[in-house]
């Protein structure tokens, strides 16, 4: 079997940061899936499930929700490895052109209080597998350590 293109990326290499993972044509429109690698791979610990899982709760709301993104938003979701989240946006975009979205959405969950969006038995399959405290760590952690004058090493996937 061919490997598929996120196998190619040299992990031992990879920083945290903001990636293109790819862009694909899907009948006459354009994805772009973007890498938004929060933890360094191979490196540190993965994030646990609890956070990761409340993250994406509270990414998801807020990017469906967004005046200009929320019509563009078709995914947003965790790595199978817990080291970040893929955003599938409809549309062509480079890296830079998400870091100030990648700011206000990390900045909303860095400073969220109060029940998680969709945190009940009715709505989620899982909801009792939330760490809203360790969510806001971490995405506080991203956005000051990554997001935050970003550089250019951490918008491109490094060479192989």
């Amino acid at each position: 079997m061919e490997k598929i293109a996120s196998f190619t990326i040299d992990h031992l290499k990879l920083v945290p940061g903001l990636y293109v993972s790819r862009v694909d044509q899907v009948g006459r429109e354009t994805v772009t899936t973007f890498d938004i690698r929060m933890t360094n791979p191979n490196e540190e610990p993965v994030m646990n499930t609890a956070e990761v899982h409340t993250i994406e709760h509270l990414g998801a709301t807020y990017l469906r929700n967004h005046p200009v993104y929320k019509d563009k938003t078709l995914y947003f979701g965790p790595m199978g490895c817990r080291t970040g989240f893929y955003l599938l946006l409809a549309g062509k975009y480079e890296s830079r052109e998400l870091v100030p979205l990648m700011k206000e959405l990390f900045a909303f969950i860095r400073d969220y209080e109060g029940e998680v969006p969709g945190a009940t038995a009715r709505d989620c399959g899982n909801y009792l597998d939330m760490n809203l405290p360790m969510a806001r760590y971490l995405a506080g952690r991203y956005l000051s350590q990554v997001l935050e004058g970003i550089s250019q090493d951490r918008l491109l996937y490094p060479n192989s």
